[in-house]
């Protein structure tokens, strides 16, 4: 992993067996889809999680009975290694219970948790139970005191709503949190972080809240982000899309990765295709992606429509493919390692990828 030399360096904070800022790495964090009532399926989806890299995993809290069930995960040792964050909205005795169940961590929203007395009962606890608290501002649920002293300037208004609660934690001697200002507009987020960022030393965890769908949402997720983390902004990220958890999680690393940030899983690079390509590349590629969904060694791969584009310009890929008519070539560090039938090619390939991992 690289660290830019212009990364800040912020407060250390500790969540579970994970440690969240200074020279650490940026970790990938996603939140659960599945609702409590869908025990089976809540739990793959957390081994699915914790598969495909995720670091932190964030759980909606909505009533009791979420309580119970997350006690009963964290007793049956799902979070052992990946630290459960309960998201709390409204309820601050659902932060308490949680809290009391195990969790790692408690997301609070100032806009609505209930004012500092209930907020006080959360950080005795957390301190109790040697957990973090994040301090989630989101433009949706502003305090809406602090948005009219702000002129009702939502950017300003989650600027001023932060650092008030960044104060009240500190004048309680509290300091093991994280601070996530998240706003749908893309804009507005890199303004906030930024001016977070030159105010107050704590990690920050980076998104762009209610992002959208996979395409649409990774690609804002993509500017807001990778603007922030190239500026040496960010200590944990969350893209957040209406689609599979799974695939936050490899947007994440994808956006990591493209920063120098990360070097985890499959970096696939495939050319867009043209006039010279005569086979099925945008299927083979996918089936490329299924076959490497579970890889986390840093593997580059290349995907060529032809032998234009073939192992020339993709030399630097680890093991690549260049597509012909009938035939395929299979190459590692831009040397051709073998031709094979088109119809031969992905079991090859696969073979090919196994010998290197």
């Amino acid at each position: 992993m690289n660290i830019p030399k212009n990364r800040k360096k912020t407060k250390e904070i500790t969540i579970g067996k994970k440690k969240i800022g200074a020279s650490n790495p940026v970790l990938v964090q996603s939140m659960i889809k599945s609702k409590f009532s869908q025990e089976v399926l809540l739990r793959e989806e957390i081994t699915q999680l914790i598969n495909a890299g995720c670091e932190i995993i964030r759980i909606a809290v909505t009533d009791k009975n979420s309580i119970y069930c997350i006690k009963s995960l964290i007793t049956d040792g799902f979070f052992d290694t990946v630290p459960i964050v309960a998201d709390i909205q409204f309820d601050h005795k659902l932060a308490l219970l949680a809290l009391e169940a195990g969790v790692h961590c408690v997301r609070i929203n100032p806009g609505n948790i209930g004012g500092t007395e209930k907020t006080c009962e959360i950080i005795k606890k957390a301190k109790e139970k040697n957990a973090c608290i994040r301090i989630g501002v989101n433009s949706g649920s502003i305090d809406k005191a602090i948005l009219r002293n702000s002129g009702k300037d939502s950017r300003q208004a989650m600027i001023d709503s932060t650092l008030e609660y960044v104060r009240f934690f500190e004048n309680t001697g509290f300091y093991n949190f994280k601070i996530s200002a998240k706003a749908s507009s893309v804009t507005d987020s890199i303004y906030v972080y930024k001016s977070l960022s030159e105010k107050i030393n704590y990690p920050l965890h980076l998104g762009i809240t209610e992002a959208g769908s996979r395409f649409a949402g990774s690609i804002k997720s993509s500017v807001g982000l990778g603007v922030l983390l190239y500026e040496g902004i960010g200590d944990t990220i969350r893209v957040s899309l209406t689609d599979d958890s799974v695939n936050e999680v490899r947007a994440g690393y994808y956006i990591l990765n493209s920063l120098n940030l990360r070097n985890y899983g499959v970096d696939i690079i495939s050319c867009p295709t043209c006039g010279r390509t005569q086979a099925d590349l945008k299927s083979i590629q996918a089936s490329i992606e299924k076959i490497t969904s579970n890889v986390t060694k840093h593997i580059k791969i290349a995907v060529m429509g032809c032998i234009v584009n073939g192992p020339g310009e993709a030399k630097e890929a680890d093991i690549g493919l260049a597509l012909g008519l009938n035939k395929a070539a299979i190459f590692l560090k831009g040397k051709v390692l073998k031709r094979v039938e088109i119809k031969d090619l992905l079991s090859e390939f696969e073979n090919e990828l196994n010998k290197l991992i």
